[in-house]
């Protein structure tokens, strides 16, 4: 029981970014922004683990959060990590594509526009991941918009 315990706490935490003492989510994007940069371009790599993230990210915050007994705990981060993976999907490997996602990703996370506010309402897992995948999601669609745009410009 206690090692099941660690495994959530150590997982849900983002292998223990949670508990950094200021602004965890934002230390847990960076420790993501890292492994991507780390991972640079490898496409097999980059799939699976944001694939592993979101399988982890979904199994576990659930229960992370009745360990801590808090909805949605600070020391929570996976979602962070899994968000700033996925709002890069289908996007080529830029470093400075990585910063300004990593930019784009916080702001949209912190005012959670439509329908991420309602999300986060949800209980457990769902509610705790979905918010910061739908800011994923619309960083990934703004980029995306803004990549088109300037290849456009420049042909």
């Amino acid at each position: 029981m206690q090692i099941r315990r660690l495994v959530i706490k150590t997982i849900g935490t983002f292998f223990c970014a949670g508990y950094f003492p200021l602004v965890p989510g934002t230390f847990a994007s960076c420790v993501a922004l890292a492994l991507l940069y780390i991972i640079s371009g490898n496409v097999f790599i980059y799939f699976l683990i944001t694939s592993v993230l979101l399988i982890l990210g979904f199994l576990t915050s659930g229960s992370a959060e009745k360990i801590f007994n808090q909805k949605d705990a600070r020391y929570i981060v996976i979602d962070e990590a899994a968000g700033m993976f996925l709002s890069l999907i289908l996007l080529p490997f830029d470093i400075k594509l990585l910063f300004i996602a990593f930019i784009l990703f916080r702001i949209l996370d912190a005012l959670k526009p439509y329908p991420a506010g309602q999300f986060q309402n949800l209980k457990g897992s769902l509610g705790i991941m979905s918010d910061d995948l739908v800011a994923a999601f619309y960083t990934n669609i703004i980029l995306q918009i803004v990549i088109r745009l300037a290849s456009f410009k420049t042909s």
